[in-house]
């Protein structure tokens, strides 16, 4: 098969699913223009902040897709490209898609409130302590697992680590030019992106090498200011720039493939059990953002709630970004799908799937004239970009959700809840940054199988919530069923099968995957009673 016409295939089925089943759930659930969004009710200037969507689409996307979408599908193809492929559209279209605009929609409903506050108000306050406890465990393992994939790519990509410092200070000024100066979107973004192009040249130039365990420390400490500095400052700015760095990225790689128009040389399909990995669970928790993550619902709830210019945005911002997202991992597989199964093995053992994806993008690049060495950096300066941008991200909803967990909104306890330490900001992100640091210690390898079972049953829990949230509102959730019931089937096997890999080898996760097993099984406990107290009530 040509991967022309996979990437082509893919991209048709994937707008006509915006288009059709997108629209379909906006009509279903009721998106209504002539209701203010949380960003206007509620302005703050720090977190609730409206944004025109372009903007929020760069800050959601850059957000959401960090080096998830390349570094699952490219570890997946082990099964062969034909599983992959099918379970990125499947998924994208039926299950993320659906779990991300229902996430950002319920969150806009609650005031812009996360997953736990929608949960609380569903379920009870039980539900939402809970959901609190597995989402920050879960947010924990994501800032970890990104804080490698970050360090060990500025490692090996000194002129990448430069690069992203000037990102910084260039999203800094563009925030201040366009929320303080008012200077017009277009007009800066123009001037903004041919900025962001001359930071990479400047990375080029002066390119900063220092080891992993000092860029731990370092991210470490951007983390906590990005998480606590106003959105508009350096984390949507930021966002946005970098968003035209992934669509350069794409481009390029789109570009490559209809001029080169590669044979896929990888197998098909290798097997149900390739080197003691089987197909189920792996397959679906290892692609992880290419079809489906929970971490998008925290993101939707979490921020772009929060900075939504109106209600019919969502499904651009919720539904499109993940569509978009996984199109993007079906590029990423096709950086391995033209190679051998043999080459592939060299390649994912020689700097894992950043190197891999680096590598394809860099021939494609090549075909109408970009040298080799220069696509494959600015290939791993676009990944690096991105995967800090779900780093700082993480670490914000991290403080959010932190926070939430020891706030008290009764009228009674609201004076004695705000002298609670734990909720103040500052806090709460030296909390969850010290203990995503001592797990970054650990290293990628080690954190990243036990992330994408959390990561996953992240998503089973968010989309059990949305449900819930759409019963009691008399809208029906027959949509969430089977995405419900398969995510929770995936994601309790593959935590079992970490805690007896892990047992007698790494006892901090088996104590993590244990933790996020009995309170992914608390909640379907109190989901199923929730379900059958509603059905008693419309009998009686």
């Amino acid at each position: 098969m040509n991967s022309f016409t996979l990437l082509i295939g893919s991209a048709i089925i994937l707008l006509v699913a915006y288009i059709f089943y997108g629209g379909y759930l906006a009509k279903k659930w009721g998106v209504d223009d002539s209701r203010k969004t949380p960003a206007h009710t509620k302005y703050d200037g720090v977190d609730y902040v409206p944004a025109k969507s372009p903007v929020l689409l760069g800050h959601h996307f850059a957000s959401i897709a960090g080096a998830g979408p390349i570094v699952g599908p490219i570890q997946a193809a082990i099964f062969g490209w034909i599983p992959v492929t099918l379970w990125v559209i499947i998924g994208s279209i039926f299950f993320g898609g659906v779990q991300d605009f229902g996430s950002l929609f319920a969150s806009i409903r609650h005031d812009g409130k996360s997953i736990g506050e929608i949960i609380e108000a569903n379920m009870g306050k039980k539900g939402k302590k809970l959901f609190a406890l597995f989402a920050w465990l879960t947010l924990v393992l994501v800032v970890a697992a990104f804080a490698n994939i970050v360090a060990d790519n500025f490692v090996s990509t000194p002129q990448a680590a430069s690069a992203s410092v000037f990102f910084m200070i260039l999203a800094v000024f563009f925030g201040i030019a366009v929320y303080r100066f008012k200077a017009p979107l277009l007009l800066s973004t123009i001037i903004g992106v041919i900025l962001l192009f001359a930071c990479i040249y400047l990375g080029f130039l002066f390119p900063l090498v220092l080891s992993k365990q000092v860029w731990i420390l370092i991210l470490m400490v951007y983390i906590f200011v990005a998480s606590v500095t106003p959105v508009w400052i350096l984390l949507q700015p930021r966002d946005y720039l970098n968003s035209y760095l992934l669509y350069a990225m794409i481009a390029g790689a789109l570009l490559g493939i209809v001029i080169l128009r590669p044979e896929i040389q990888m197998d098909g399909f290798v097997g149900f059990n390739v080197n003691g990995q089987y197909l189920f669970p792996v397959l679906f928790v290892t692609v992880a953002c290419g079809a489906i993550s929970g971490f998008h619902s925290l993101v939707g709830s979490g921020t772009s709630s929060k900075q939504l210019y109106k209600e019919s945005d969502a499904k651009k911002i919720g539904y499109g970004a993940m569509l978009i997202e996984g199109l993007l991992a079906i590029v990423a597989l096709i950086t391995v799908a033209y190679i051998s199964n043999a080459q592939f093995g060299d390649l994912l053992s020689n700097g894992g799937p950043v190197n891999v994806f680096s590598e394809g993008i860099a021939n494609f690049m090549l075909s109408f004239g970009i040298p080799f060495s220069i696509g494959k950096t600015f290939t791993a300066l676009a990944i690096s970009a991105f995967a800090l941008t779900s780093l700082d991200t993480a670490t914000r909803l991290g403080r959010f959700i932190f926070q939430e967990f020891f706030d008290n909104d009764s009228c009674e306890n609201k004076e004695e809840s705000k002298k609670n330490p734990l909720t103040n900001m500052y806090v709460s992100t030296t909390i969850t940054v010290v203990c995503s640091g001592f797990l970054a210690i650990l290293g990628y390898e080690k954190i990243w199988p036990i992330f994408g079972s959390a990561n996953q049953l992240l998503a089973a829990i968010s989309l059990m919530a949305i449900a819930i949230w759409l019963a009691n509102t008399n809208r029906g959730c027959k949509e969430f069923i089977i995405p419900i019931i398969f995510m929770f089937i995936v994601t309790i096997v593959s935590l079992c099968f970490n805690i007896k890999s892990n047992m007698g080898v790494n006892y901090p996760l088996v104590i993590i995957a244990i933790a996020l097993l009995v309170l992914s099984l608390v909640l379907i406990k109190e989901a199923l009673a929730f379900f059958k107290h509603n059905k008693d009530k419309e009998i009686n």
